[in-house]
């Protein structure tokens, strides 16, 4: 039997499909996960976002309505709209969760419109790290 050569260039690319498959399905399970303890997730992080002193809002109801309705539509957004999304702050940290850089997105782009938003305070990476408190349980364990 011949033996098969491989080129560099087809491991390589293999090699990258493996990574790029692990992402997806990481991804996939994060946002499933989140869409299935919406409610508690953005309870949880609504508290800890006035805890630290980032939002400041006149209605806490009306804020984890919105952040649970938002990690219930999350993964159902196209790929396109999420990478759109994600723009802006993707270089904020090294390995980011993708659920905890989309919310802070969020919160900086589209929440500080929101009636019961009064105010936001902090920069990007101090909202991320608050996000990501609460949502990095969504991350599987290596």
């Amino acid at each position: 039997m011949a033996k098969v050569h491989i080129s560099p260039n087809r491991t390589t690319d293999k090699t990258i499909r493996a990574i790029d498959r692990k992402r997806e399905n990481e991804r996939r399970k994060m946002f499933h996960h989140a869409r299935e303890h919406a409610g508690l997730f953005s309870k949880k992080l609504v508290q800890r976002l006035i805890d630290r002193e980032i939002i400041e809002t006149n209605s806490v109801e009306a804020v984890q309505e919105t952040m649970e309705k938002q990690l219930l539509q999350m993964g159902q957004m196209e790929e396109f709209d999420l990478q759109m999304k994600l723009a802006p702050v993707r270089t904020l940290v090294q390995d980011a969760n993708v659920v905890s850089l989309y919310l802070t997105q969020y919160l900086i782009e589209d929440l500080i419109n929101h009636p019961a938003i009064m105010d936001i305070f902090g920069e990007d990476l101090d909202i991320y790290r608050a996000i990501d408190s609460v949502m990095k349980v969504l991350r599987p364990q290596l």
